[in-house]
């Protein structure tokens, strides 16, 4: 973990009687107690504890909760308090799935690697969670988005995280909750039990003494410790449902980080100069010497095309399954394909131009997005290995397709085969990354099955766009009258007049553009070209 032996509440030493009494009272806000000191604190901590788990929690209390951990002793309380209400909970009927799930979700904050800071992230989306419920998980996260945003504004929580210096907030939290979900494990979760009880005995081992309350708490000790003996023979069936909710929680981080990110006319994309045309992309590849490091010389010798006449009847039979339809081009651009079933939460990426949809038919998993940026020269790896012309797409930007929790989407999937074109004879992209292929613009249910109007019409969410004139000598776009079949019947020399440009992404999974710090031009040459003046169009800037 980021702050390993920095900060470590549940490795903290005992409180001392003043500061469990400052604690109590910051719990109960009988801040009188405090100065008067007439209150047993060990009555005041029953007292407290014996407040219960609420599941409507007010605007109040939520805030409360994302103060953990900032107050020694208040954690411990909330602790016991929570590992108390869950066993009384579980022992009302053991075969509760969503009982033991809220145990193991306190179990969790017990971890002896947490530091305060994911520990009060955690809370939050466990608090929301445990509102909701799992059949509103997606809901649940993203209510509980904003709560976690305003607790790490919180001056006294902002000092932890910005002692740090993490780039990416976000992303460093998402990858933390991925290491939690890495220990969550019976064995791991046996030994925060153990702990709970040990943090237990400590708090109540003296209330478990006092007239009239100390028979409740020494049955409460007993209740806690018997559920703790069934432990073993029920938490295999909260396992998956923790897993799951953690796996909306990363999933929800990292899209935060992608959300927090400027948007691509305050990235730099003042270079975009505009969509190459084919010849003049070609002319520059003979020219350019050495070659870009993406063009392959010589003709492909791996990641040949399929032939579609010996896939057409697979595709089309998968087609009548609900899978996506596919061109005879689409079939030549895979290597090896397969029909799949996406699951959420999963995140897709598509990378694209101002002049390219959103919302097209070429995706990519995170782990290829991954890899392409982690790789020495991303774009180069793109343009290689999922073999992408610069004619059909000069980059600059991303966007994310956000398949939620409890979604499906069906695709064609498999390694992408390397592109020729008859005029470069003698160069290739070589191709072999995994691509996916669907149409991004489509609605689909939960199912992953196309919705359809009325008219038994596939219902799409296409993105906006509109042609604009180019100035030649200042790059100043003004909006066309122009449409894509007259633009299309244009001879080359006329076609570079015209720009078009994405001017609404519309697609409700579909997020960004984001800026891929790569720039949008392949050759040096292009640096000369006239840089075109992006209007501000919603298609075009993600704001803040």
């Amino acid at each position: 973990m980021a702050d390993a032996g920095a900060d470590r509440p549940n490795e903290a030493a005992p409180v001392s009687l003043q500061q469990l009494r400052e604690a109590l009272a910051f719990i109960t806000e009988q801040y009188k107690n405090v100065a008067d000191g007439g209150k047993n604190v060990f009555v005041w901590l029953w007292e407290a504890i014996q407040g219960d788990f609420n599941q409507e929690r007010t605007v109040g209390q939520i805030t409360f909760d994302t103060a953990i951990s900032l107050i020694p002793g208040v954690d411990q309380v909330c602790d016991v308090r929570d590992i108390i209400a869950n066993c009384k909970q579980i022992n009302e009927d053991k075969s509760n799935t969503w009982a033991w799930v809220g145990l193991v979700l306190t179990l969790i904050g017990l971890f002896p690697t947490l530091g305060s800071l994911i520990k009060g992230v955690l809370k939050i989306f466990f608090l929301f969670v445990r509102r909701f419920g799992l059949n509103h998980l997606v809901k649940a996260v993203d209510e509980a988005m904003s709560w976690v945003i305003t607790f790490l504004r919180r001056r006294e929580v902002a000092r932890y995280w910005k002692r740090w210096k993490w780039d990416s907030l976000f992303l460093e939290l998402a990858r933390q909750v991925k290491a939690v979900r890495g220990m969550v494990s019976p064995a791991m979760l046996l030994r925060a039990f153990d702990r709970a009880i040990a943090l237990m005995n400590n708090l109540l081992g003296k209330v478990s003494h006092l007239p009239f309350v100390g028979g409740a708490a020494r049955e409460t000790i007993d209740l806690v410790r018997n559920i703790r003996g069934l432990f073993n023979q029920y938490i295999g069936m909260a396992l998956k449902p923790v897993q799951d909710i953690l796996d909306a929680i990363i999933h929800r981080l990292e899209l935060e980080d992608l959300v927090q990110r400027r948007g691509v006319l305050d990235a730099g994309n003042v270079h975009f100069s505009g969509t190459l045309p084919e010849a003049h992309a070609v002319t520059l590849m003979r020219r350019v010497d050495p070659p870009p490091s993406w063009l392959s010389a010589g003709k492909p010798t791996r990641n040949l095309p399929l032939l579609p006449s010996r896939y057409r009847a697979k595709v089309d039979a998968a087609v009548a399954d609900g899978y996506p339809t596919l061109s005879d081009d689409q079939i030549r651009s895979f290597a090896k394909l397969r029909a799949d079933v996406l699951e959420g939460p999963m995140k897709l990426y598509r990378v694209v131009s101002p002049g390219n949809f959103g919302a097209g038919s070429d995706w990519m998993t995170e782990e290829v997005f991954h890899a392409i940026q982690r790789s020495a020269d991303p774009k180069a790896a793109w343009r290689k290995n999922l073999a992408v012309w610069p004619d059909w797409n000069p980059n600059g930007q991303f966007v994310v397709y956000d398949i939620k929790a409890g979604e499906k989407v069906k695709v064609w999937r498999g390694e992408a085969s390397a592109q020729t074109k008859p005029s470069l004879p003698d160069h290739h992209l070589e191709g072999g990354f995994e691509q996916i292929k669907f149409d991004g613009s489509v609605l689909y249910d939960a199912e992953g099955k196309a919705l359809v109007d009325a008219g038994n019409k596939v219902r799409k969410a296409n993105d906006s766009s509109a042609y604009y004139d180019v100035n030649p000598n200042t790059g100043a776009l003004t909006p066309s009258t122009m449409t894509y079949p007259v633009w299309k019947s244009l001879p080359p020399h006329q076609q570079v007049n015209y720009q078009s440009l994405r001017t609404q992404i519309n697609h409700p999974s579909i997020i960004g553009p984001f800026d891929t710090r790569w720039g949008s031009t392949d050759f040096g040459s292009q640096l000369q070209d006239v840089r075109l003046g992006l209007p501000n169009l919603p298609g075009q800037v993600t704001k803040n």
